[in-house]
This record gives C-alpha cells, structure tokens and sequence, in this order.
C-alpha cells in the first residue's frame, strides 16, 4: 500500500471552478478550542491524525464520516462536551491532515474501525462513548458488535446504513458508466466528479443541509470537501462498506447490519431528521429497533444534525453520556 503525503488543513489538491463560479480556497478558520494534544498513528504506513480535548471523563471518540470531509464537522459538538469529557477525534484517511492511500481496499469499513481502535490505544484509551454521523455511525455499529470492550455507549446520527429501501424519485446511475450529466444525483459518478468535483460538492451538501438558511453550514462544507480530490473519493467509492464474521460465514449490507446490532449490548440513541434527503428516516427507525434503542425525530432536520441543530444535538450527546455514569 502506498501512502500519499496528505494535504495541509485549508489546501485543496482539486480546487477547479465549479459550474456555478471558482470557489476561491480560505484559510482555515480560527477554533472555539484547539486541541490538547494531537498526534499521529500510523498503520500499514498510512498516517492517520488525532486530536484530544479536555480531561474528563468519560471518553467520547467523535468518529469520522465519509471521506469527502475531515473531522471540522464535529466543530460545534467539541467545545461544548470538552469542557464536561474528554473528546477525541481524527481525520479520516483520504482526507484532512491523514493520508490517501491509492488502493481502494485501504478505505474498507473495516480499515476505518482499525484506524479508531488504533487512535483509542494511541489516546490511552481503554473504552470510550462513540458517536458517528451517517458513514461513520457504520463504524460505530462494526466497532460496538465486533469490539464490544472497547465501547460504553454509542451514538448514530444519520446513520448511512442498508436498512431501508433507497428514496425511488433519487436519479441514480451507474458509478463507473460516463452518462455524460452532470446534474442532480447524476452528479454522483466517478466521471463526472473527474470532470466537476467542486460542482459535485455544492450539489451534495445542499442536499445534505436542505434546510432554509444553511449558507454558512454548505460554505464551511464545501471547504473541507475541497480538501480532497475526485480520484481519492473515487478510489474509497470501491471500497468495500459495512461487513462482519457470524459463525465463520462473512456478512455484508443488510445482513451485517443486523448482525452487528444484535451483538451490540451497549446503550445506544439514535437521532435521524425526519427530513434527511441522503438517508431515509426509515433506517433510523430500524436501526433503533434492531437496537432497542432510544430513538430521537428530529422533526424537519435534514442529514447533519449536528451542523443545523448544533445546541440540541449537544444536549442529547451530554445527557445520553450522563445517563451511562447514572447506571440509567
């Protein structure tokens, strides 16, 4: 495997304008809070960065989500629980200050939870409360049904899991065939992300942020979505996604999922807005019944809570991981 060096936070390798105008790169913005101490992991000679905050206890391993942001996204969640526990995140591999690898196996669901467990020893971390938005609430499943020890309690937002039939008005087409659009969900397609990757990234967050006035949480997406390039995202698009051993007989999609949710015995809250244009709120309602989890509708959200309901989403965060110390 080869590890490319990663790009400096505020850069961006594929920064060509988009069909709506050039979108001009800007520094990275100044942070509620810096970090206490960061550092790297490295595993098969792929560098992933870490971040802790705070000193609390317990531990909150914010997880990163799909590869096409870093782990700003948590920047409205970490001042707040910092200051009540002791926050951990990194970025994932193929963007921020990790590194992109060229082969489509090192973005493996299964390389993501290796990247966590591997940040957890680094942080000196023996079980922490774990909380992924859509992608990354896959990694919390496989780490909490797979590594039962290594987690307290975990938390899913969005969660981008195959639990539900997808939205059937989505104009989808194959990834690897050249349709020649480049609009609507057409968009998402490895030619033409080549052609107009910045293009793709405006489109996308709209959908993800499809509330009214979500200027500034789009802006601040499409920065860090600008930090990697069309020919990394495409090689994590190959990637194999959520998977799983039962009996010795491997699992995938929909079946790993229920597999992995019968074995976690950790308490668990989900949160889905019953608005969200990416995942159906249906998955958050099967998720927290394969579960037996506490389900919280966030009534008119869309796919990133965190971003457009920041305090709320804060607040459910502070009182699920309180309620664990409680015994409740």
């Amino acid at each position: 495997m080869v590890a490319s060096p990663s790009a400096p936070v505020g850069t961006r390798p594929n920064a060509s304008p988009s069909a709506a105008g050039a979108w001009q790169p800007r520094p990275e913005q100044s942070r509620a809070r810096d970090p206490d101490e960061t550092g790297f992991v490295v595993r098969d000679g792929v560098r992933i960065a870490w971040e802790r905050y705070g000193s609390g206890e317990p531990t909150i391993l914010l997880l990163p989500t799909w590869t096409i942001i870093h782990s700003r996204f948590w920047k409205a969640q970490i001042p707040y629980l910092a200051r009540l526990f002791r926050v951990v995140t990194f970025d994932g591999r193929g963007n921020g200050r990790s590194d992109r690898p060229s082969d489509p196996a090192a973005y493996a669901a299964t390389e993501f939870v290796a990247d966590a467990l591997a940040v957890l020893d680094a942080t000196g971390t023996e079980r922490a409360v774990v909380a992924g938005l859509s992608m990354g609430a896959a990694y919390v499943l496989m780490l909490s049904g797979d590594h039962p020890e290594r987690v307290l309690g975990t938390v899913y937002l969005g969660a981008a899991l195959p639990l539900a039939d997808r939205d059937p008005g989505r104009d989808e087409v194959p990834f690897d065939d050249d349709v020649g659009r480049d609009e609507g969900w057409a968009r998402y397609n490895a030619f033409s992300w080549r052609r107009d990757w910045p293009g793709f990234v405006e489109f996308f967050f709209g959908e993800v942020f499809s509330e009214t006035h979500s200027t500034k949480q789009i802006e601040d997406a499409l920065d860090w979505g600008l930090e990697t390039d069309a020919d990394t995202m495409v090689t994590a698009e190959h990637a194999p996604y959520i998977e799983t051993t039962e009996n010795g007989v491997g699992l995938t999609g929909r079946a790993a999922a229920l597999a992995l949710a019968a074995r976690s015995r950790c308490p668990s809250l989900v949160i889905h807005g019953t608005s969200d244009r990416i995942i159906p709120f249906a998955v958050g309602e099967r998720l927290a019944e394969a579960l037996g989890a506490t389900l919280v509708a966030m009534e008119g959200s869309g796919h990133d809570v965190l971003g457009r309901e920041p305090v709320l989403a804060n607040l459910l965060i502070r009182d699920f991981v309180r309620g664990l110390e409680r015994g409740s």
